[in-house]
């Protein structure tokens, strides 16, 4: 079709903006709701629109890893407990999940950790500077598990390229899935964007490395005999 042919509407429509989520929300206890009372501007982070400097909100220069969907937290809590040299960002759209975290980044005094409660293509968008994030983190992402779901998952060409303007060079995208054929679609989307290298190569997935958990998550599919498949590119 030419330019500015319009016979199927399409060229008079915007360009589908990425989105990282659908919200599907759920109940949320009054504890969770409480936590963002109590512990939000200790651990919050709110959207400004513009690059934040991560060194100034952490008050040092340790690396960060950011995870994109951290669901109640179990991965942050953990993280800042075995990493104490590497500081943590999650984002998380549902709101039942993020005041389940902040209760227990709190009792964990867990103060190398920030989140957000917003889509995480904006936050990466407007909030995170080139190059600042040392690795990011994609843990069981929603499957949307039907073929006409598909489109809706988050791991795609968009997203992986826009991470890439993100992640220093050298720094590392991590992502986990229990879904075969999410883990297919991850390992092509990624492997075919240059600007990544897959470190067990070329169409291989990798060993669980030490720094992710098995969350109640993940151990719950593990006894349903769910397979797991983590994926480690190394940004070139």
């Amino acid at each position: 079709m030419h330019e500015g042919d319009d016979r199927d509407g399409e060229s008079s429509r915007p360009p589908r903006r990425i989105k990282s989520f659908v919200l599907r929300q759920g109940r949320i206890t009054d504890a969770q709701q409480r936590a963002f009372a109590d512990h939000w501007t200790r651990f919050g982070l709110d959207v400004e629109g513009q690059p934040r400097d991560l060194g100034r909100i952490f008050g040092n220069a340790a690396p960060v890893a950011l995870e994109i969907g951290f669901g109640n937290g179990e991965q942050l809590v953990w993280g800042a407990q075995h990493e104490p040299g590497r500081n943590f960002i999650g984002i998380e759209v549902h709101r039942p999940g993020v005041g389940r975290a902040l209760n227990a980044l709190a009792a964990a005094a867990a103060d190398n950790v920030r989140v957000y409660h917003h889509d995480a293509v904006e936050v990466l968008q407007q909030e995170i500077a080139p190059a600042s994030l040392d690795q990011v983190r994609i843990y069981f992402p929603d499957p949307w598990h039907k073929k006409k779901h598909n489109k809706r998952r988050l791991v795609q060409a968009p997203l992986v390229a826009l991470l890439a303007t993100r992640v220093r060079p050298g720094g590392i995208l991590h992502m986990a899935t229990d879904w075969a054929d999410y883990a297919e679609q991850m390992l092509a989307v990624v492997d075919a964007d240059a600007s990544w290298r897959n470190g067990a190569g070329p169409g291989s997935f990798s060993e669980r490395p030490a720094w992710r958990t098995h969350t109640h998550f993940e151990q719950r599919g593990l006894k349903l005999g769910h397979g797991v498949w983590d994926l480690l590119y190394h940004r070139v």
